[in-house]
């Protein structure tokens, strides 16, 4: 009988941290069920790492340990590189190197896809290799596969995902335990699910990478991270939490992407969502991402967003791919973008003043006759409609009382518009808190 198998596939791993290290394990642990799967063995023959007793200790002669990263990227023997050291100064230098040496690239940087990819693309489209970022979105998972492939007969019209864990924990628990954002981002260090510099958490910039990627994937455009609007979690207060779950609401730190008629909304922000909705029931630092496509409708996926092993399914389950498609054209393998080269449009971004959203207010008003009515009067000029306004009662010996209203959905520049001018008015103090709501529904 002829032998069929394949060769081996040799991988060169850069960085065996947290999730170099859980791919060397998953690789390692399951070895036979991929092979049955891929049809190859997957090996990891080289690994690059700065500390090299900790690497060489953990692969324990199973690898070649080196730290000179583009000694891997120049090796012949080498199939295809696993960059997993992040950033994207010399993390971008190594995978073009490993492209231009007709190697192909699983990565899970979603920095260094979102700034650079567009010619990470365009090098390896002409070297006709491979690059394959499933780990770069939502860890463990597969939404990127999803996207490029199992939703591929939709026209895609929103995306919106909790995508970044640490801020979806101090979410999580400001709202059960009724503590401030600065107490919880400090459990949140503790515990590891924050660094200790957390400004790429907080501020929303590492959801805004992923929801890039997701957005280029789905409308089939080129990575325009530049364009993102991006505020995260910092001014939020413990009150506007307990105020939107009164009024059946939770505040979850959206990435949200949609197609519209002026072109594509790229947005990250704070953002109420009805508590009925699986996506507002997310917790702790799990991820979860609504797709919603013409045929299918709105679907979930949810998961691990980060891990050593989740990150490592995604990891291994690119090698796999690799090792199926290392050996056909670029026609027989799914394009970077899901959508064909020459149909990459360069669609534009709305800003977000054009952006239409229903809001949330929280305003803090001297207690006296005649402020409501100066306040819905602004609103009312500016063709906002208000859906529901709640009044708390001042506490004793206070003279200012907040009120909340929530609002129908009308255009941001309408708002800010409104915003200022309700600030300007005498009996209001300090300034008004806006948080955007979405339904997510249809």
């Amino acid at each position: 009988m002829k032998n069929t198998a394949l060769k081996d596939l040799n991988v060169g791993l850069l960085g065996i941290g947290t999730v170099g290290g859980g791919t060397f394990n998953v690789l390692t642990r399951n070895a036979e069920e991929i092979f049955r799967r891929s049809g190859r063995h997957i090996k990891i023959t080289h690994v690059a790492d700065r500390n090299l007793e900790a690497a060489s200790a953990f692969v324990a002669g199973k690898a070649e340990v080196t730290d000179d990263a583009f000694a891997l990227v120049n090796n012949p023997n080498i199939d295809v590189i696993v960059e997993l050291i992040g950033g994207y100064g010399v993390a971008k230098e190594l995978v073009l190197t490993a492209i231009a040496n007709k190697k192909h690239v699983v990565t899970a940087n979603k920095a260094l896809i979102a700034l650079h990819g567009n010619e990470i693309f365009a090098a390896a489209r002409a070297n006709n290799v491979i690059v394959a970022y499933e780990a770069a979105v939502a860890g463990g998972i597969p939404i990127i596969k999803a996207l490029r492939e199992g939703l591929g007969a939709n026209r895609i019209e929103w995306v919106a995902g909790i995508i970044n864990g640490t801020t979806n924990f101090i979410l999580s628990e400001m709202r059960e335990k009724g503590l401030a954002f600065s107490d919880v981002l400090g459990e949140a260090q503790r515990l590891g699910y924050a660094e200790a510099d957390p400004t790429f958490d907080v501020e929303g910039v590492d959801a805004a990478h992923k929801l890039t990627i997701m957005s280029a994937i789905a409308f089939g455009m080129p990575m325009k991270f530049e364009q993102a609007y991006t505020e995260g979690i910092t001014k939020l207060q413990q009150v506007d939490i307990k105020y939107a779950e009164e009024l059946g609401y939770r505040v979850k730190l959206l990435g949200i992407t949609k197609r519209t008629e002026d072109g594509v909304e790229l947005r990250v922000h704070p953002t109420l969502i009805p508590e009925k909705r699986l996506l507002a029931n997310v917790n702790g630092a799990m991820n979860a991402v609504v797709v919603k496509g013409d045929a299918v409708g709105p679907t979930l996926y949810y998961g691990a967003g980060a891990g050593a092993e989740p990150t490592a399914s995604a990891v291994v389950a690119d090698l796999m791919d690799v090792a199926r498609l290392m050996d056909a054209s670029s026609a027989q393998r799914v394009p970077y973008l899901a959508f064909q080269p020459e149909q990459v449009l360069d669609l534009p971004i709305l800003p977000i003043d054009q952006v239409s959203s229903a809001y949330y207010l929280r305003l803090r008003a001297k207690d006296k006759p005649g402020v409501l009515a100066n306040v819905t009067k602004i609103l009312g000029d500016r063709d906002i409609s208000i859906d529901a306004m709640m009044q708390k009662e001042p506490n004793e010996n206070d003279t200012e009382a907040d009120i909340v209203i929530l609002t129908h959905i009308t255009v941001e520049k309408n708002m800010n518009q409104a915003i200022a001018a309700i600030e300007a008015l005498d009996a209001i103090t300090g300034n008004v808190m806006r948080i955007r709501m979405e339904e997510l529904s249809k």
